[in-house]
């Protein structure tokens, strides 16, 4: 009972996080695994957790989507709903004591994009270097590693819109949407999985829709570059402490 009480709070935290900065996997999955349920289980758990919070910040921007690199933004969520069914049939497959090392590795390279993106400075008149063919491969491979485990990837579609010529501003409220098409192709495979702790799934999700209510009452008030680097310091000792663990 402990556990699921630090649960809901650290959930309103992660919705908050999510909300204002980003971040809010690195507070999830080890709240979860406080629980009593293995990585893979938490990772799982935590995807279906955080899907309505991102659903809603999606519908918020969804006025100023656009394609990018020559694709339409249909050929984006196609490309996001393919490349999401794909990734979470890989993670469905993976044995847990495989996913359980593989973890800190995951971690630590979601940590470095989210640290990446956060506070090195992008230039918002930068000519584009992706092409129709790059930026639709970039999404793919992007929408696999989305399926499958996710952290970071705010940053990674980031990095990529921008670079197959959308301004920060479509490109930012581009990926939140693609970023929920190709959880929404997870969550509809993850929720037949033996894996999802519904209890624990509940608790994160009320609580991650509190926090994200917060978190859009507070973007005006808050220090985003604090709020980030405390999730790159959340990620920093949750890999330390994932690789202390690993078998």
């Amino acid at each position: 009972m402990t556990a699921l009480v630090i649960l809901f709070f650290i959930s309103i935290w992660a919705g908050i996080q999510n909300a204002l900065a980003g971040g809010g996997t690195f507070l999830m999955l080890p709240a979860l695994m406080v629980t009593g349920m293995t990585a893979l289980a938490a990772n799982i758990t935590s995807t279906i957790a955080l899907f309505p919070g991102q659903l809603t910040s999606s519908w918020g921007g969804r006025g100023h989507v656009a394609g990018a690199g020559g694709l339409s933004f249909k050929a984006l969520v196609i490309i996001s709903l393919a490349g999401g069914i794909l990734g979470a049939i890989l993670l469905l497959v993976t044995p847990s004591n495989l996913f359980k090392a593989l973890v800190p590795w995951l971690v630590l390279f979601a940590t470095g994009i989210f640290a990446y993106g956060s506070f090195v400075p992008r230039k918002a008149d930068r000519p584009p270097v992706l092409g129709q063919v790059g930026a639709g491969v970039a999404q793919f491979i992007i929408s696999i590693y989305g399926g499958y485990f996710g952290g970071g990837i705010g940053f990674l579609m980031l990095a990529a819109l921008t670079a197959a010529g959308l301004t920060i501003r479509s490109a930012n409220a581009t990926k939140n949407v693609l970023a929920g098409v190709m959880n929404a192709s997870a969550v509809a495979l993850f929720v037949f999985s033996p894996e999802v702790h519904w209890l624990q799934a509940g608790i994160a999700c009320v609580g991650a829709a509190i926090g994200g209510v917060i978190g859009g009452h507070m973007v005006s008030r808050v220090n985003q570059k604090a709020l980030r680097a405390a999730a790159v310091l959340i990620g920093i000792a949750l890999t330390i402490g994932l690789f202390l663990r690993a078998p």
